[in-house]
């Protein structure tokens, strides 16, 4: 039945459910496209400047311009998302433990931001200190579709329960129809989870060399990929398979474990390639120099300035 035959209310309802999906379609190219020129990636907000995954740190990325904000997530015992780097809360909290053990009102009690003073006194602030720890919801409601968002899984082992949550929280605010997410992780099985459960989202396979146990050479830290020196195009074409982009260290002790080759062989099997993490500016230029697409950084105004 074509659409000139049906009734004019089935015609009006038909055009009207596809207004929707032609719009959610357009925003998915889009951020798509975007994706193709270079994209500053503030990693773990500008957390070079402030206190990682907290909102002085968010904001402080935007007003840097920041086109990704980078969040971590783990789940607290009550099954809540929340952004924080490690699985453990020593490093950025004043708590003990890992994060899965600590129900959300327990960890919304640490104080999130005393260590960055300590830390980093010349960058030291006495307003980040106290600062919590963030939901994955709050910053949603803080920010909404007017931020796009740079999401890293863990492990599927640890939290089995993550990769739905986050993929069924992403639907329902509407930032996988508005093209505001891209999702990254080590864990190929986590990717393909977020594969199966909503293929429009962009994902990115991040990937780890370092030296061999033996000695001989480089390893990927999961296997994902074969060395550097030994990838071949059927490894991108692998991950191309569901993922828009790659994600490598650029370096191991300061020496370099991939280099312009890897860039131009990963852009040949159609994967963007979002080097991490970069923070001296000659780094930047010389990542630019490769013909990188984007990169992680804490410090998104060196990024932003080297750009331009």
């Amino acid at each position: 039945m074509t659409l000139l035959s049906r009734s004019p209310f089935a015609a009006a309802l038909a055009l009207g459910l596809a207004a929707p999906l032609t719009a959610q379609a357009d925003a998915l190219e889009q951020q798509l496209a975007d994706l193709q020129d270079f994209q500053v990636i503030a990693h773990r907000g500008a957390s070079g400047h402030a206190p990682e995954h907290t909102w002085p740190s968010y904001e402080r990325a935007l007003e840097m311009g920041a086109d990704y904000l980078e969040l971590d997530l783990h789940m607290s015992a009550d099954g809540e998302l929340v952004a924080i780097h490690d699985e453990t809360l020593e490093r950025t909290t004043d708590g003990e433990g890992q994060v899965k053990d600590h129900t959300l009102a327990e960890l919304k009690a640490l104080d999130a931001g005393s260590w960055f003073n300590q830390a980093h006194p010349e960058r030291a602030d006495d307003a980040f200190a106290g600062a919590e720890l963030l939901t994955l919801d709050e910053v949603i409601e803080r920010y909404g579709d007017d931020v796009r968002y740079y999401i890293e899984t863990k492990s599927p082992e640890r939290y089995p329960e993550l990769q739905r949550a986050l993929v069924e929280t992403l639907e329902a605010e509407g930032l996988v129809a508005s093209g505001s997410v891209v999702i990254q992780s080590f864990s190929r099985d986590s990717l393909q989870q977020v594969h199966a459960l909503n293929a429009d989202i962009p994902l990115v396979q991040l990937v780890w060399y370092s030296p061999a146990e033996d000695g001989e050479g480089l390893t990927e830290w999961t296997g994902v990929t074969p060395a550097p020196a030994e990838i071949t195009d059927a490894d991108f074409q692998a991950i191309a398979d569901y993922a828009v982009g790659i994600g490598p260290n650029v370096t191991f002790e300061g020496e370099d474990v991939i280099d312009a080759g890897f860039v131009e062989q990963a852009h040949a099997n159609g994967l963007l390639v979002h080097p991490y993490t970069i923070n001296e500016r000659d780094e930047m230029r010389r990542l630019l120099d490769w013909g990188v697409d984007g990169m992680f950084t804490n410090f998104p105004d060196r990024l932003s300035e080297v750009v331009e």
